[in-house]
């Protein structure tokens, strides 16, 4: 199931924050749809060790990462 997270108008470092909290939080089976203004790239290396797998999308100006458990197959809605 889909958790999403819009941290579009947050000012760093509050984005990184809120993402991690809601992986602390995220089921094995769910994945979690990030609304993003910038590329996260910090962000990258901390899912790495954090034994997840993402994809990101820019459309319409907006940077959208999916990210879910490694080892899982990806969101249908990966297009």
């Amino acid at each position: 199931m889909e958790q999403r997270l819009d941290v579009r108008e947050l000012e760093p470092p509050v984005p990184l924050e809120r993402i991690l909290e809601a992986l602390e939080e995220l089921a094995t089976n769910d994945w979690l749809r990030v609304q993003h203004n910038r590329e996260p790239y910090p962000l990258y290396s901390l899912l790495r060790e954090m034994d997840f797998t993402w994809n990101t999308k820019w459309l319409n100006n907006e940077c959208i990462i999916f990210i879910w458990h490694a080892g899982h197959p990806p969101p249908d809605v990966i297009g």
